[in-house]
């Protein structure tokens, strides 16, 4: 099957992405040995397994993400979600990793992804427009990242979205993201086994700039779900090692 192979260059920014052939199959082995999954603060992860280095919606440091360190890591690929600052921001990004940012179906170094578009607020996009829901297999592991997404998953979007191994999903609120019971329904909606919450009010946040609730206020709507709570920023997941009922994964950020 061919697939859409709209892949940008950092270097080159957003407005003149260009359409390149990159697949490259890795061997089986390191796409089924597990993957590293890192918190750099906000919505933003590198998730690292094969060699491979995938980074998710690098952001400005401004506003609630004022206080985090620039997510300035190497990386193979990079995802984002929207051009808004917190979750779109790749000037100075190390190297000349590939960039993907408009849905679609797309393949790198083996690995298939997936662009699913979603109302970025609950005007039907029309404060913040779309944002882009990222579905992706690495390391044996199903991932889906929501991103900011503020509006309810349809039905054909669940279809698209399947049943994820590990959901990354906001839940601290504001016009552009879920809030903590919306979030919720989401979660029943996807019926993941594993929950990492993002897009939370942290000691990183500018008090007069930040409009999203800490993360205590979705743990309290998620009473009854398993918590794991690590006191360092990543957690390495493979098939052999998700939950079998859905837990949610609390990772620390290092300030």
């Amino acid at each position: 099957m061919k697939r859409r192979q709209l892949i940008g260059y950092v270097g080159t920014g957003l407005v003149t992405a260009v359409a390149t052939n990159i697949v490259s199959y890795l061997p089986a082995n390191a796409q089924s040995s597990g993957v590293s999954v890192q918190w750099l603060g906000h919505t933003c992860f590198l998730f690292t397994s094969g060699g491979t280095k995938i980074l998710v919606n690098p952001f400005r440091t401004v506003g609630c993400t004022a206080k985090y360190r620039p997510p300035k890591v190497n990386a193979d690929l990079v995802l984002i979600s929207s051009q808004l600052l917190d979750e779109g921001a790749v000037d100075g990004l190390p190297g000349n990793p590939k960039l993907v940012y408009e849905p679609g179906v797309y393949e790198f170094k083996g690995i298939k992804l997936q662009g699913i578009s979603i109302d970025h607020d609950r005007k039907g996009g029309k404060q913040f427009g779309k944002n882009i829901a990222w579905k992706w297999q690495q390391g044996g592991v199903n991932f889906l990242h929501l991103g900011g997404a503020a509006a309810p998953i349809s039905i054909e979007q669940k279809i698209l979205m399947g049943r994820p191994d590990v959901l990354l999903i906001p839940v601290g609120g504001s016009g552009k993201a879920y809030n903590a019971e919306e979030a919720k329904q989401a979660i029943a909606v996807l019926n993941p086994k594993l929950i990492i919450p993002t897009h939370y009010r942290t000691q990183a946040a500018d008090p007069a700039a930040c409009d999203i609730a800490p993360l205590d206020e979705f743990l309290n709507i998620m009473s009854g779900t398993g918590i794991q709570r690590s006191n360092v920023d990543n957690v390495v997941l493979s098939p052999k090692n998700l939950p079998e009922k859905a837990t949610i994964q609390v990772l620390s950020y290092k300030f």
